[in-house]
C-alpha cells in the first residue's frame, strides 16, 4: 500500500515523488555526497565538495575550449563490420545503438576554431560510444585532424577518453596505432605543437599510441591512465599495486605526465602553452 503525503493542495504518493525527483541528484563516487544535477552542470561536471571530475561528452568539451563560431568537421565517416563480428550481440547492433544514444557516427568529434587567439584543431573522443574504443573511423578521423593541422599549420589538441582499441574490428583497429603515430611524426617534423589531454579513462591502445606522444602530455585530476587496467596487472604479477597507481597524480610524480590540470583551468593552460610554443 503506497504512502501518501500532501504537497500543496495536491495529495501525491511517495512513488510519484520519487519519479518527479529522479535524476535531479547525482552521488559523487569519491566523497559520496549528493549533488544537485544543475549545480554539477554549472560546475563543469566537477564535484563541488571533493573535486572529482565526472565524465564529459566530446561536444561539450569542445564547446568549453573553443570560442563561439567554431566548426565541427569530419563527421560523415561510419564504421563497417569487416569481421561480421558477434559476441553477446552483433557488432552492427552495437554500432546502431551507440549512434542512436550519442547522435554521433562514431566515438570521435573533430573541430576547428579559435582557442583564445590561436587557430587550433581539436579531436575529442566520446566515451559513451562503445567505451570510446578506437576503430577504423576513430583512427581515420584523428589522422584527418593531423592533416588539417599540417595544412593550416595550426596547433593540435587530442582529448582522450577511451578503453583502447575496438577489438570487434580486429587487426583493422590495431593498425590505427601505427597510422596515427606516423601522422603525428610528420607534425613533429614540421614543429607544429600537439598537446595530448588525457581524461578518465585513457587506456589500452590509445595510451600506447597518440595519447602519450604529445609535445605536452597533460591530464585531468584523478584520471585512470595506463595500458592494462590495475586489476589485470595485479592478477598478472600477483602483487598489490601502490595506492593511486595509474592515476594522473601518480603518473605526474613518476615523470609520465607534464601537468595535471583541473577542468576549469584547461582552456587558460592551453592558451598559455600555445603562446610560448608558437613564439
Amino acid at each position: 500500500m503506497a504512502w501518501f503525503k500532501r504537497q500543496g493542495n495536491e495529495i501525491v504518493s511517495e512513488a510519484e515523488r520519487t519519479v518527479r525527483t529522479e535524476g535531479l541528484w547525482v552521488k559523487c563516487p569519491d566523497c559520496g555526497k549528493a549533488i544537485f544535477r544543475a549545480e554539477l552542470d554549472a560546475n563543469l561536471q566537477v564535484c563541488p565538495y571533493c573535486g572529482h571530475h565526472f565524465k564529459m561528452d566530446a561536444r561539450r568539451r569542445i564547446d568549453l575550449l573553443l570560442e563561439p563560431g567554431y566548426e565541427l568537421v569530419d563527421l560523415d565517416l561510419k564504421s563497417t563490420d569487416p569481421l561480421n563480428f558477434t559476441d553477446l550481440k552483433p557488432y552492427k547492433k552495437r554500432l546502431a545503438e551507440a549512434q542512436a544514444k550519442t547522435g554521433l557516427n562514431d566515438a570521435i568529434v573533430n573541430a576547428v576554431g579559435k582557442l583564445g587567439e590561436h587557430n587550433v584543431v581539436i579531436s575529442a573522443m566520446e566515451y559513451s560510444f562503445i567505451g570510446g574504443s578506437m576503430g577504423a573511423v576513430v583512427g581515420e578521423t584523428i589522422a584527418r585532424a593531423v592533416d588539417r593541422s599540417l595544412d593550416t599549420r595550426s596547433p593540435l589538441v587530442i582529448i582522450s577518453a577511451s578503453g583502447g582499441a575496438r577489438m570487434m574490428e580486429g587487426i583493422v583497429s590495431l593498425m590505427q596505432l601505427a597510422k596515427i603515430s606516423t601522422a603525428l611524426g610528420r607534425l613533429a617534423d614540421e614543429k607544429i605543437p600537439y598537446i595530448s589531454l588525457m581524461t578518465d579513462p585513457t587506456t589500452g591502445g590509445v595510451t600506447a599510441s597518440f595519447a602519450m606522444l604529445g609535445d605536452l602530455n597533460i591530464a585531468e585530476p584523478g584520471a585512470l591512465i595506463g595500458f592494462a587496467g590495475p586489476r589485470v596487472i595485479e592478477q598478472t604479477i600477483r602483487q598489490k599495486l601502490p595506492e593511486g597507481f595509474q592515476r594522473s597524480e601518480f603518473l605526474l610524480e613518476h615523470g609520465f605526465l607534464d601537468a595535471v590540470v583541473s577542468r576549469k583551468d584547461t582552456k587558460a593552460y592551453l592558451d598559455r602553452a600555445f603562446t610560448w610554443m608558437t613564439a
